[in-house]
């Protein structure tokens, strides 16, 4: 006695009891075990979701964030950038600077100098920064490697200095009841945060000096 996998045949024709001159074919519609849930869930497995949310709403979810993948980073190489709202700046100083904005670098140890250039590398890379011509007027930035809580480090430019020649732009800062007014009708309540924070804000071409 033996056995055929009618399920996973294709095409196969049989015989029924002596009939052997009359072939009869089966249609078989083979039973999918693909779960799209688990598929998004790995395909966006960083993300954290609501213990609350029902699988239904889950699998909405991640299908509206597969649509719109172009949105989310999930790497440095895909780095965007905020769009429409580029800074101004608006300084009360002219070319050339004064000696107080011209700092030398700070003293670096050995591993802080390997991270400050691995990160400009990655900024390069990313083309979040360039390289800068021999006949162009540019100022030193002073380089500063901020530590997280995670031991990571993060670099930033110290522009202290700056800030005494910088005009103020002052605007009312938007009341949070209002802003939570406008949370009324809303069904879900999301939280974004950007990959590389200051980097992806652009400055405008004014502003560049």
């Amino acid at each position: 006695m033996y056995g055929i996998d009618i399920y996973n045949s294709k095409n196969r024709q049989i015989t029924i009891c002596t009939i052997k001159e009359k072939k009869f074919s089966l249609d078989i519609y083979q039973m999918s075990t693909h779960d799209p849930l688990e598929e998004l869930m790995n395909e966006f497995r960083q993300g954290q979701f609501s213990t609350s949310l029902t699988s239904k709403q889950k699998l909405s979810l991640l299908k509206m964030l597969r649509r719109n993948r172009q949105a989310f980073a999930i790497g440095e190489e895909t780095l965007g950038r905020i769009r429409g709202n580029d800074m101004e700046l608006y300084l009360d100083v002219e070319i050339p600077y004064p000696p107080m904005l011209k700092r030398p670098p700070y003293p670096a140890s050995l591993e802080a100098r390997k991270e400050v250039e691995k990160h400009i590398n990655e900024l390069l890379d990313m083309d979040v920064i360039r390289k800068i011509g021999h006949n162009e007027i540019v100022e030193i930035t002073t380089p500063v490697l901020i530590t997280w809580n995670d031991g990571k480090y993060r670099l930033c430019g110290d522009f202290r200095a700056l800030n005494n020649y910088t005009k103020a732009d002052r605007y009312p800062m938007p009341r949070i009841p209002h802003a939570l007014d406008k949370l009324e009708k809303a069904k879900y309540i999301t939280k974004m945060d950007f990959m590389k924070g200051f980097h992806q804000n652009g400055v405008k071409p004014s502003s560049m000096k």
